[in-house]
């Protein structure tokens, strides 16, 4: 039962335990709330038939009592078990969530945008927050406790039962069949929400872009529009809501009269009590009021839907798997026969071979989109390969588990990520648990120190968000002192140095030279000054290895290695 809760609502095991006990006590409260309506029945009953017996009165004093008592403790237990229970379930999901994307593999990303993601972190559990906090748990306690309740009604008297109960199915059935329609529109609103998160967030990473092509005015157009759509598609979805919850709850109020009706009929031929009749008014008045905010809590819940279904999407999504142990012999990275698409029917490699030497620099190039960035991060394994192998050591590195598998690789990408953060911090995250004294060695070798020194704090300079207060060759050093905290026996460079400018980039690869020293390298870059040192080249065109070897050796071909040289050097 429980995994069928977690999967219908999105819930962790503890979330699915809870939301049956907030059921549990919606129902219990739903009851206890009928308690003064039977003490009246009974009090009425007592007035009708003559004076009422002092130990009556006791009773009845005992009884609205206890019935106060109980109203107070299950609507404690109900509200514990609603609110505070599905409080502390979002933030266990958040943190369900963020940790199974830490798992994903490259592939769901490139699937996704950012805005989309966050939207899921975020907004949709937010949603079910809302949902399972204020809707679902009671319409399940409103509809058990509404049957429990119909069967005493049946014992007391079938035909006004049935004049109370026979609006019930018809209302339910009316919102329950809009389930179709409001997903419609709560998709498209989804669509719309995301649209809007992705345009704001674009426009402030590419402000300064914005600005200095005075294309501010033509863009914020463009996100306004985006906003009159959210807010056109907010309005059709509560439109699209009221169109079905509306007349059901219309239908539902008819109860009343038809209650009225039958039983005035039968209170004429002398077929009901006149306390029985006075009973099913009090029973109906009290039972309509919770059932027209079940069926609202119904339409919530058929617009959940969506929101559930992309948790569920990224809790189900495929992890990459492997062992936990990783024992290589050596640290030589071999391609063989390795193919690989981003999509279907679109190879980026197509058969490619070359083996990375422990102890020597393999350096990647090619064209742009030749498939060299791909290659290295097959090598991480951000992504599986298609068909052929990449090993690590003779061990294919899809029988390793990511994590595992990373601890032997030190990373430098074009594109640096920093946090915001202190300098120290930043490089830290290289090595967690080094020393200060560590972390300052690594940054005097990667060339940080002379532009730290300058910054208002030093190393203890909180460098703003991704480092904005830094310039691209700074924060280029900073990964790049990360990697050598690391001191991982893999180092891979995708265009490290390509925001350094020709001083720099000269004492940064004098301190890679250290680095280096036994370590499978792989370089990727444009720039022929950046393999000048590689022991070995491999070029790649159109995903395939059209060369491969030493520098001097292609050079001697006169192949493509040796027209690249010749480009950029007339250049």
């Amino acid at each position: 039962m429980y995994k069928k809760i977690m999967n219908k609502f999105a819930l962790s095991y503890e979330g699915a335990k809870s939301f049956v006990c907030a059921g549990i006590a919606c129902i219990v409260g739903d009851i206890c709330f009928m308690f003064p309506v039977a003490l009246l029945y009974y009090l009425s009953n007592d007035l009708i038939n003559g004076e009422i017996p002092t130990r009556h009165c006791w009773l009845y004093g005992a009884g609205i009592v206890v019935s106060l008592l109980l109203i107070f403790l299950t609507s404690l237990w109900k509200y514990n078990a609603t609110y505070f229970a599905t409080y502390k379930e979002s933030g266990v999901k958040r943190i369900s969530l963020a940790e199974k994307l830490r798992k994903l593999p490259l592939s769901f990303f490139g699937k996704k945008d950012l805005a989309d993601l966050t939207n899921t972190v975020m907004s949709d559990v937010q949603v079910t927050e809302q949902m399972m906090s204020h809707y679902v748990p009671q319409f399940y306690g409103s509809v058990i406790s509404t049957c429990l309740i119909a069967i005493s009604m049946f014992v007391f008297d079938w035909r006004m039962a049935l004049a109370a109960l026979w609006v019930l199915p018809i209302s339910l059935i009316i919102v329950w069949t809009s389930k179709k329609a409001q997903n419609h529109f709560t998709r498209k609103q989804s669509q719309a929400q995301v649209l809007v998160e992705d345009g704001v967030q674009e426009c402030l990473e590419t402000v300064r872009d914005l600005k200095s092509n005075n294309a501010e005015k033509k863009y914020l157009s463009g996100l306004f529009k985006k906003f009159d759509k959210l807010e056109v598609r907010h309005i059709k979805s509560e439109l699209g809501v009221a169109m079905f919850v509306v007349p059901a709850q219309m239908i539902l109020k008819l109860g009343i009269a038809s209650v009225a009706l039958v039983g005035s009929m039968l209170l004429v031929k002398g077929a009901l009590t006149l306390i029985t009749f006075f009973m099913f008014l009090l029973v109906v008045s009290r039972i309509y009021e919770p059932l027209a905010g079940a069926l609202q809590n119904l339409a919530a819940m058929n617009s959940m839907q969506i929101s559930v279904d992309r948790m569920n999407e990224m809790e189900n999504y495929a992890e990459q798997g492997g062992g936990k142990e990783f024992r290589p012999q050596g640290y030589d990275i071999e391609f063989k026969n390795v193919c690989f698409a981003y999509n279907s029917g679109e190879k980026v490699l197509d058969g490619v071979s070359f083996t990375a030497k422990q102890g020597e620099v393999t350096a990647l190039i090619g064209e742009s989109g030749g498939g060299k960035s791909t290659a290295a991060k097959l090598a991480a394994r951000f992504w599986d390969v298609d068909q052929g192998v990449v090993s690590v050591g003779g061990v294919d590195v899809k029988s390793v588990e990511p994590e595992e598998l990373l601890k032997a690789y030190s990373i430098v990408f074009q594109d640096v990520t920093l946090f915001n953060n202190t300098v120290m911090e930043n490089i830290r995250i290289g090595r967690r648990g080094a020393s200060d004294e560590e972390v300052l060695q690594a940054a005097k070798e990667a060339q940080c120190d002379e532009f730290v020194q300058k910054l208002p704090k030093g190393y203890d300079t909180v460098i703003g968000e991704n480092g904005s207060m830094l310039s691209g060759g700074e924060r280029q050093r900073i990964s790049i002192a990360r990697a050598m905290l690391k001191d991982a026996p893999i180092i891979v460079m995708d265009e490290a140095t390509a925001s350094l400018d020709a001083e720099n980039e000269t004492q940064v690869q004098t301190a890679l030279s250290c680095l280096i020293k036994d370590k499978t390298v792989l370089i990727i870059a444009h720039r022929m000054r950046t393999v000048d040192g590689a022991q070995k080249i491999v070029v790649l065109q159109g995903g395939k290895v059209v060369e491969q070897g030493a520098p001097q050796e292609l050079k001697a071909k006169g192949g493509v290695y040796a027209k690249m040289l010749e480009l950029q050097e007339g250049a």
